[in-house]
């Protein structure tokens, strides 16, 4: 791991600065799943994923110095928590599609990263890193919509589409600070 940590470009740090907001996010989003269903599928399905983030977590902070991470941790864990726990009051329905919509987000953003290192081999460590976590972050949507299987009505396509809308933000903002 720490050749990759001495083989990231500069204009990879925002991009690796919002993975780390990112992934400290996605903890605490199953952390709040967490706190209130009951739902044993659900509680597997937070546990088994909320230890997948981890890895990612750990995986960016070990690539990142600490001083180039997201400095913005504590408004990314509360919008994690709230993200995970606002829809599990809900009931699982309601889990499964904010999940599916997080990962949509989460595929469509680590796309970009990988193709912005498409043309250069002499990062093809930090690709293939971005390429693992995000075939994980498939997994995690893809199992969400196999559970969510009956189309979303409108007020949870609506707080879907705030979710998404709410990703975009902060990784807008997490690639600065």
């Amino acid at each position: 791991m720490s050749q990759v940590a001495t083989e990231i470009p500069s204009d990879m740090v925002g991009e690796l600065r919002s993975d780390h907001a990112g992934e400290s996010g996605a903890v605490w989003i199953y952390h709040g799943v967490l706190a209130i269903t009951r739902d044993a599928g659900v509680r597997d399905f937070a546990r088994r994923h909320r230890a997948t983030e981890q890895r990612h977590l750990d995986l960016v902070e070990q690539l990142l110095p600490a001083s180039r991470r997201s400095r913005l941790l504590v408004p990314w864990r509360a919008a994690g928590f709230l993200t995970g726990a606002l829809p599990a009051l809900f009931g699982p329905r309601a889990v499964y599609a904010t999940i599916a919509a997080v990962e949509t987000f989460v595929d469509r953003h680590y796309q970009q990263q990988i193709d912005r290192l498409a043309d250069r081999p002499e990062h093809a460590a930090l690709r293939s890193l971005l390429l693992e976590c995000q075939a994980d972050e498939c997994e995690h949507r893809d199992e969400a919509l196999l559970h969510g299987v009956t189309p979303p009505g409108p007020v949870l396509r609506v707080w879907c589409a705030l979710v998404g809308a709410g990703s975009a933000g902060a990784v807008h903002i997490a690639r600065r600070l």
